[in-house]
């Protein structure tokens, strides 16, 4: 039993969940304190993850349930995607956001949640799993490193968005 929530599924999510996706990553983007930096909408996120030519990114949802036949209450998400090792030759797995709601946290979910990104991880051979924290996120750097994960502070992770996106790829 946990914590008065005995059932916790972990789900793919599916284009019906695109407002609950929007509004875990406006969720994770206040406590970020990156809020005013959210310009995702239902239609780009239903069209870059479920309608369009290709889909960019998948996501998993987390439900918990009192009992079997109690209803489900959505508590946390990982938005994910693949990326690619030339070194290993083969394709990683990068968790590009988790959020758990605040109340559900210390119950095992966000665990769960990277144990399923793991496996999905080992079925698509891939041969890395990654993500980045942010430095003052002590908490998450913590849980994280229980888990195994090593970080790497060598690497400096370089970013051209906005403006600057504009002009590099008009040079």
């Amino acid at each position: 039993m946990t914590f008065g929530y005995p059932v916790i599924d972990i789900v793919p999510a599916t284009r019906d969940d695109t407002p609950l996706i929007l509004q875990f990553i406006k969720k994770l983007a206040e406590y970020e304190k990156l809020a005013h930096e959210v310009v995702a909408t239902e239609d780009i996120l239903r069209q870059t993850l479920f309608d369009g030519p290709r889909k960019y990114a998948e996501v998993i949802i987390a439900y918990c349930q009192r009992d079997a036949d109690g209803p489900r209450i959505p508590v946390g998400f990982a938005l994910f995607f693949h990326n690619f090792s030339t070194f290993l030759g083969r394709p990683g797995l990068y968790l590009e956001d988790l959020f758990i709601d605040p109340e559900f946290r210390g119950l095992g979910i966000g665990k769960k949640l990277l144990t399923q990104l793991a496996v999905i991880a080992k079925e698509r051979q891939c041969g890395r799993y990654e993500w980045v924290v942010l430095d003052w996120n002590k908490p998450s750097r913590e849980f994280y490193e229980s888990l195994g994960a090593v970080p790497h502070a060598e690497w400096i992770i370089h970013r051209v968005e906005g403006a600057s996106l504009d002009t590099l790829a008009n040079m």
